[in-house]
């Protein structure tokens, strides 16, 4: 497993160093401390095997103004999840990082094991939002990632969509359960085995959930998921 912690202050990226060792014994843990930094070491790294499995990032970093280094970061890696530690609990920040891409909102000031307990279901697939900052105005609207200035032409990818509510009631059961699943961050192959399907049909089903509830990757359908109390 590899994972970059992106954060302009040493003290915390040593701390979450400790914190990480538990997550894999093989962890490789890779540092930076800017926005242009992380980009660098995103790019280089490639894709496959060389990929980083989740990034780690502090919204306030020099470089670039948050919202577009989240932007910058979704569109370098687009498979890896981004999840954002970060020293502010506000509302907005969270809608409007969510609404960027991320795949995750861990306060700084969270426990270790919160913390720990978050990573896995975001590396599972999930998401994780504190609960304490949680309201339904996180999905109200949608939001499409561009690219930056300078950056690639027709890049648009839209994460979000506001009308889950209605979609959800065109799902069939199973699909519903299979949401429900993806909403406690659940593997496909987890989900296969719950429900006594093969992996294959469980893709068809997840692709069918995204299509109806109008967004086109798992962290948007599990944001749908958690919206209409489908988590449990």
């Amino acid at each position: 497993m590899k994972i970059l912690i992106a954060d302009d202050h040493e003290l915390f990226r040593d701390g979450l160093r400790l914190v990480l060792a538990s997550l894999d014994p093989a962890l490789e843990v890779t540092e930076a401390c800017t926005y242009d930094e992380a980009l660098r070491l995103v790019s280089t790294n490639g894709e496959g095997a060389e990929a980083f499995t989740l990034i780690l990032v502090d919204l306030v970093m020099p470089g670039l103004p948050w919202s577009e280094g989240l932007q910058a970061l979704r569109l370098a890696a687009p498979e890896t999840p981004v999840v954002v530690l970060s020293a502010s609990e506000d509302r907005k920040l969270v809608r409007d990082a969510v609404r960027l891409g991320a795949s995750g909102f861990i306060p700084k000031t969270s426990s270790s094991r919160v913390m720990i307990s978050a990573l896995k279901l975001v590396l599972s697939g999930g998401m994780y939002l504190p609960a304490a900052l949680l309201d339904d105005d996180v999905i109200a609207e949608p939001v499409a990632v561009q690219a930056p200035a300078g950056g690639a032409a027709g890049a648009a990818s839209p994460l979000v969509a506001g009308s889950a509510g209605s979609a959800a009631s065109r799902l069939t059961p199973r699909q519903g359960e299979v949401l429900r699943l993806l909403g406690q961050g659940k593997s496909n192959k987890e989900i296969a085995r719950v429900l006594d399907l093969s992996e294959g049909t469980v893709k068809l089903h997840v692709t069918a959930i995204l299509k109806a509830l109008g967004v086109n990757n798992r962290t948007g359908a599990v944001i749908a998921a958690q919206r209409l109390g489908l988590t449990g």
